[in-house]
């Protein structure tokens, strides 16, 4: 087998540059048009608490379907309730997360433990 040529070698580079720059800016072009449309401020609002509301309900059903039986839901629902009155306490997503989750791991220790 023989190497590849210098000129091969710098125009693989070339073209593997040019498709990066291309797929780091197609973003920024395709969405300079939205920038003025209605829609996104509106899925700006609306968006976060939507996908938010998602992720909980998964991580509730997918947590409570790990463990079946009715003690499961008392801990996801005493440490959902306390993440919540944390965040709305302290305005804190990491926080309440911590709090949230080590509550829920310490519940589920103790709960599955009985």
């Amino acid at each position: 087998m023989s190497e590849p040529s210098a000129s091969y070698l710098v125009g693989v580079v070339l073209v593997s540059a040019a498709v990066t720059w291309t797929l780091r800016a197609a973003p920024f072009a395709l969405l300079a048009p939205l920038r003025r449309s209605r829609l996104l401020p509106y899925l700006n609002a609306s968006m976060p608490v939507g996908v938010m509301s998602i992720l909980v309900i998964y991580s509730l059903l997918s947590s409570a379907s790990a463990s079946p039986g009715a003690r499961p839901w008392a801990a996801l629902a005493i440490a959902t309730a306390v993440t919540a009155a944390v965040h709305l306490w302290r305005r804190n997503f990491v926080l309440s997360i911590l709090i949230g989750t080590g509550l829920h791991v310490a519940l589920a220790s103790t709960v599955l433990a009985a």
